[in-house]
């Protein structure tokens, strides 16, 4: 199938007992099963079977096909959060004494959730430049995992997969990557080496705002059968390329039983359906608001990836030929004219979300970042002046109109 006809169809075909088009949403605790035998063979995983929803529930587990499906994936595991599918990766990988490398560009939910791995004894290096080169020269014994964002959020700095992957092959160090931002519509981070895909699914997979949830996409690595991959090495031998889906599933995943909700899968696969759609709408809008913004007079700075003005353009440009995404950011010169400017907006709601349908736009230093020390804050992009617009997909001349009006009580 192609993109938009597996966005649809992937992995579900109808009821055939009912004829229904949608997933059913199978709200049941556990799962009956005629003999003991049956149950004793799910659970010692020689049979295939649901027995309990916090460890499989038909409708996640379709979901977790249909997103594997267009990520290019051989697995994937739904979770109640972004942000329990980013501890759930790491903590099924890492153990004391272990270290991880991050660009210092990602989301500060995530920054901060990293650093707290300190209290696990588990080093954590922020790059604010993570490429090859950087990677090669803080590399380590201890490193197991390398996490990146395809864009970061709100840095906007555009992450060279290619390059970042190649090390991490050589070096035999797991590279995770965040993909909230792009969506396997616009880039699929494992056909360029990332070997786990993580994705907020509240953003723009759901696209609606309408519920919560993450996954995490298994690219089938055979790295963890390295014996400096600890604890992996009996599903390694008996599970192949899948071993990390099975450990996560039989192990971290099943002790904390962070899973994504049936009701939140089934909005998120009538979300799914028009990521294609909506992406193209986000992508397109996003670039008109970014070109009217970089030749205003009341905006110092504008960073938009596909802008030629971009530190990041010839990044860019190398992997998003379809648009990269629709978060913007822009300085205003003052801490105080950022809040006019969001206080001065009719149509744009201020809130923390991204990829909405509607334009969304939030002062990150005084919310996301509020915790954070001055000098984490210029890691990860964050000035007092700066602000981070969500581009929706209404009609850009609403939206362009809006921030005119807003801009000019400045």
């Amino acid at each position: 199938m192609e993109f938009q006809t597996k966005l649809i169809h992937g992995n579900w075909q109808g009821d055939d007992k009912t004829g229904a088009t949608n997933v059913p949403i199978y709200y049941s605790n556990a799962f009956a099963h005629h003999t003991a035998k049956e149950l004793e063979n799910i659970f010692a995983g020689r049979d295939a079977g649901y027995v309990y929803s916090r460890i499989a529930n038909p409708s996640v587990d379709v979901f977790e096909k249909r997103v594997a499906a267009i990520e290019g994936g051989i697995a994937a595991i739904a979770t109640a959060s972004g942000m329990s599918a980013i501890y759930l990766a790491l903590m099924n990988i890492v153990k004391p004494g272990d270290e991880v490398i991050s660009s210092s560009g990602v989301f500060g939910g995530t920054y901060n959730l990293l650093k707290n791995l300190q209290d696990y004894h588990i080093q954590v290096k922020f790059l604010e430049s993570l490429d090859a080169d950087t990677l090669n020269t803080e590399v380590s014994d201890k490193t197991k995992v390398v996490f990146a964002e395809t864009i970061g959020n709100p840095k906007l700095d555009v992450l060279d997969i290619e390059a970042v992957s190649k090390v991490c092959q050589e070096k035999n160090i797991i590279l995770i990557v965040d993909a909230t931002m792009t969506t396997p519509y616009l880039i699929k981070p494992i056909a360029y080496g990332a070997d786990l895909v993580i994705h907020s699914t509240s953003k723009y997979i759901n696209g609606n705002s309408n519920a919560i949830g993450g996954i995490i996409v298994d690219g089938g690595s055979k790295k963890y059968s390295d014996e400096k991959y600890r604890g992996f090495e009996k599903y390694a031998k008996r599970f192949g390329r899948f071993a990390f889906a099975a450990k996560l599933r039989q192990e971290i995943g099943k002790d904390i039983g962070a899973v994504m909700a049936p009701m939140n899968s089934f909005f998120n696969l009538v979300g799914i359906e028009t990521l294609a759609l909506r992406m193209k709408a986000h992508c397109g809008n996003a670039m008109e608001v970014a070109k009217y913004l970089s030749q205003h007079p009341k905006v110092t700075e504008v960073n938009y990836p596909l802008l030629e003005t971009s530190q990041y353009y010839e990044t860019a440009k190398k992997y998003y030929s379809k648009g990269c995404s629709a978060l913007i950011t822009c300085r205003l010169g003052s801490k105080q004219n950022a809040y006019d400017f969001i206080d001065h907006l009719k149509l744009i709601a201020n809130l923390v979300n991204i990829g909405d349908a509607q334009t969304l736009v939030v002062h990150p230093a005084s919310t996301i970042c509020i915790n954070n020390t001055a000098e984490e804050k210029l890691q990860m992009g964050v000035y007092e002046d700066l602000v981070r617009i969500s581009v929706g997909i209404e009609d850009a001349k609403d939206i362009l109109e809006d921030i005119e009006r807003a801009l000019q009580c400045l």
